[in-house]
């Protein structure tokens, strides 16, 4: 039999915010790794307006509920949290370096915050040591042509994943794409002082890619979409 404990009644402004018919849908978002940034304003809003609520209603899942400086929302799992995880690839952690570093850029102004994706090839093939990303595609990478295809396979894998962590939007064309101010989730561990694109670029540079767990390593939350993302992009 079931107790009932009157004492966890729903604060009514909770109760507000989880009838919003948006409600469902944004949290279902939020639960597979998605950031909200203001770009996706009615969902924003929301989170916007109940924060401290929600933030109290996801403690109770293990989860935090964080606003970011920059304003998006993203859910981060303790170690004790029942939601399972994720930790994007090494590749991926880079790609999102370099989304990062090219939201701070002077281009992202004149391109009205578009890119493709052979820009990104690009930028990632000219920030970053080649020999080092083949090897992160295939450990025996020679450098021959398949070689090369197989890294431009897998930096579309990593632009669709970011796109599913809402990290980018589709614009026009499937290879067009704006950066959303997400991609800063990538630059929570080089808050300081000094010029972020700068640091971004040595990060990049240094290979190091790859954020402190503790501080900003990204979680996705949906195992399922990484397994189906192996399924696409076989090595």
């Amino acid at each position: 039999m079931l107790s009932t404990n009157t004492e966890l009644a729903l604060h009514p402004r909770l109760a507000q915010a989880i009838a919003n018919p948006l409600f469902p849908a944004l949290d279902n978002q939020l639960r597979t790794g998605r950031h909200i940034s203001a770009d996706e304003l009615e969902a924003h809003s929301l989170l916007q307006e109940y924060y401290p609520e929600l933030e109290a209603f996801y403690q109770r899942y293990q989860v935090e509920l964080v606003r970011a400086p920059e304003g998006f929302y993203y859910l981060r799992p303790r170690s004790t949290s029942e939601i399972n995880t994720s930790i994007l690839s090494e590749l991926e952690m880079l790609v999102g370096k370099v989304l990062c570093y090219l939201y701070l850029s002077p281009d992202r102004l004149v391109n009205e915050g578009v890119f493709s994706l052979l820009d990104l090839q690009e930028e990632v093939l000219t920030l970053a040591n080649e020999s080092a990303l083949l090897r992160m595609v295939n450990q025996r990478a020679g450098g021959s042509d398949l070689d090369r295809r197989k890294l431009q396979d897998k930096l579309k894998s990593a632009i669709r994943r970011l796109k599913r962590l809402g990290m980018v939007s589709a614009v026009g064309s499937q290879d067009k794409f704006r950066i959303s101010e997400a991609v800063f989730r990538f630059a929570a561990d080089v808050r300081t002082d000094e010029d972020p694109r700068e640091l971004q670029l040595r990060m990049i540079r240094d290979g190091e890619a790859v954020a402190r767990e503790e501080d900003s390593a990204l979680d996705e939350h949906a195992v399922s979409e990484y397994e189906q993302d192996q399924q696409e992009d076989p090595q």
